[in-house]
């Protein structure tokens, strides 16, 4: 007998496609539109499997969640939305759903899911009572930021060492706060600490701290950041910048969980969650024996990789629009941006990444005549930032560097670099002669 699947989705051309495509592996599918319908179909029947979208009508799918887990605790629930955030995926875990996929997604991941779900499916009761959402903290919707939504969901709740990796600017610091709110150490501190910007002489006693007298100018003992965020999180960010002395004294703090002060004989026990991050690729520094292998396995219990904002440029939009709403009540402005305006802006290759874009939004908001972010607004801020920055590189020297070197590594084939710049090649037509390249 055929599995017995309930789905929900309100636009009608994607029930359907859904509906038939499981039909012919198989599956025997009950099609419904809205949430009330759902939950008719769940009070009757104790489905197996579930799949729903998020934002359907009133009521959401995590409502549909609920009712399937209650009527049925064994039954597999996958859920799916175009507007993920931190906070549905949580909620997602919590109330017991099998996945969470990121529309558009390949009917091929879907039946993926499907097949997954039906051969891990439990009889254990994951009941759990939904919950009021919070806005979101973290922005982004697409496949990629959900797959970092999910890793965190996981590993939030337990005390494992976290690794996030990425470019500069891409909210490393950001989803550390996000493990950490999530996590059973919530409501204790949680320390950012920056490792590049501290000298390496200063860092031992920063983070362990210092009796009076350890060295020139001790004249107290002082508490180290690890006391001090006992029972929170630590986060150390560059992590790849530390030299090999602190390495070691990091390496016995992971192993042991104690620390000793400078200067002092004695160790002491502290409870703190180490979440790392970096900009640099830590496994070359281990294979150039800059980095201690045995500190690189410890730190990376569980790695995060962010993608640079090029890599997921539909999140553009959404992120434009925040940061807009943000200095628009910051500065008391009624900026718009236009359709060309978010074009221009999915345009740009964001070597600075959404730091970059957060700081040119601002510009434009504060700036912009009119009242309008239009394409042509944003090329001017992009070259207006250029000039006042002055003396280093700019951001479109910056791009047209990162474009130089795609099209060393293809050959000069212009199709195959726009499609690693994530662009269209009529857009990187545009820019070449825009460059003189």
């Amino acid at each position: 007998m055929s599995e017995q699947i309930l789905l929900v989705e309100d636009d009608s051309g994607v029930r359907t496609t859904i509906a038939t495509c499981l039909e012919l592996e198989g599956f025997n599918v009950e099609a419904v539109s809205s949430t009330r319908d759902a939950l008719e179909r769940l009070n009757a029947n104790g489905y197996p499997l579930v799949i729903s979208d998020i934002y359907i009508d009133d009521r959401t799918g995590l409502d549909v969640l609920a009712e399937a887990k209650r009527r049925n605790p064994s039954c597999a629930v996958i859920l799916m939305t175009a507007r993920g955030t931190m906070e549905t995926v949580m909620a997602a875990t919590r109330n017991g759903a099998f996945d969470y996929l990121a529309e558009p997604f390949e009917l091929d991941t879907l039946i993926e899911s499907v097949r997954r779900a039906i051969n891990s499916r439990s009889g254990e009761d994951e009941d759990a009572e939904s919950e009021e959402l919070p806005e979101s903290e973290m922005i982004g919707s697409s496949a990629a930021m959900v797959d970092i939504y999910k890793t965190v969901s996981r590993v939030a709740p337990t005390d494992a060492t976290v690794l996030i990796e990425g470019e500069t600017g891409t909210g490393k610091e950001l989803i550390a706060r996000m493990i950490h709110r999530f996590s059973m150490r919530s409501v204790h501190p949680f320390v950012p600490v920056d490792c590049g910007s501290i000298p390496p002489a200063l860092l031992e006693s920063e983070l362990f701290g210092a009796v009076r007298g350890a060295f020139t100018g001790a004249d107290r003992d002082r508490i180290g950041v690890f006391e001090a965020a006992n029972r929170g999180t630590v986060f150390l960010d560059e992590i790849g910048d530390i030299d090999g002395a602190f390495q070691l004294r990091l390496l016995r703090f992971l192993q042991e969980r104690e620390i000793r002060p400078v200067g002092s004989p004695r160790e002491k026990k502290v409870d703190v969650r180490v979440v790392a991050a970096t900009n640099r690729d830590v496994r070359k520094l281990v294979d150039d024996n800059r980095f201690r292998e045995d500190l690189w396995f410890r730190l990376s219990v569980v790695r995060l990789t962010v993608p640079p904002l090029r890599e997921r440029r539909s999140d553009i939009p959404p992120l434009t629009h925040f940061f807009l709403n943000k200095y628009n009540g910051r500065y008391n402005r009624n900026v718009k941006v236009t359709e060309s305006g978010v074009r221009a802006l999915r345009d740009f290759t964001w070597p600075g990444n959404v730091r970059q874009l957060q700081h040119l939004v601002e510009r434009l908001t504060i700036l912009t005549p009119q009242d309008r972010i239009d394409a042509e607004a944003v090329e001017d801020a992009i070259s207006a930032m250029d000039s006042h920055e002055g003396g280093g590189e700019t951001l479109a020297e910056t791009e047209a560097d990162q474009i130089r070197r795609v099209l060393a590594a293809t050959g000069g084939n212009k199709s195959r670099a726009a499609q690693i710049l994530g662009i269209e090649r009529k857009t990187l037509y545009r820019k070449l002669e825009r460059m003189k390249l």
